[in-house]
């Protein structure tokens, strides 16, 4: 059994909406960093969250942005997105005090990179999924959590990009290429693939 509901997170001033699913005995609990023009209605990350329930993690989904905020502009301030992770990261255990992960995609994947640096006790394991780290910029020398870089094989600026960030994220990254996917894994299995990626991530890094 699970429980789901639409809940508002307070972060500086604002209350993000956020789809909050924590099923009965919780192993952890992971945040989706959603990428530019996306939400917490995305198609992709609700099928990888259903993936991560089904193996007893809480998630939630949530819109970074408020409606009157999102322009292309803010899409991109990764400065600000990884704010608001932070302030979703000091609600959490008010909610549930379970070992937390992150998971990002495109510059979604920044924000949760920038975050994890700046909350190195609150997030156990990240993993991005066609992200762009290089727009984590200096943050990515001070992440502690083990980090999954999850990147289509046709993906190939992006792949490129990650390999950079991989050197600089140091031992505890992994680079993994899914062959034949494109950047936002639309061929037939690329998802159910992340879907399983990072649910292994998870279950190896997020430890009680």
């Amino acid at each position: 059994m699970k429980t789901q509901a639409e809940v508002a997170v307070p972060a500086g001033g604002r209350e993000l909406a956020a789809i909050l699913t924590l099923p009965d005995r919780a192993r952890g609990i992971v945040l989706f960093a959603h990428g530019s023009g996306s939400s917490r209605h995305s198609p992709r990350n609700r099928m990888v969250a259903e993936h991560l329930d089904a193996g007893g993690y809480g998630t939630v989904l949530m819109d970074l942005l408020t409606a009157d905020e999102d322009s292309t502009e803010l899409r991109f301030d990764i400065g600000l997105l990884a704010d608001r992770l932070v302030a979703v990261l000091d609600w959490l255990p008010d909610v549930a005090a379970l070992p937390t992960g992150l998971f990002g995609a495109s510059t979604g994947a920044a924000a949760a990179l920038v975050a994890a640096a700046r909350r190195p006790a609150a997030v156990g394991a990240v993993v991005s999924r066609g992200g762009r780290p290089d727009l984590a910029a200096n943050a990515l020398a001070s992440v502690r959590a083990p980090t999954l870089l999850i990147v289509g094989g046709d993906d190939s600026a992006v792949i490129e990009l990650n390999e950079q960030a991989a050197v600089l994220l140091g031992a505890a990254a992994q680079l993994t290429i899914v062959p034949g996917a494109t950047h936002l894994f639309a061929e037939p299995g690329a998802l159910e693939e992340v879907s399983r990626l990072a649910r292994e991530w998870f279950d190896r890094h997020l430890r009680p």
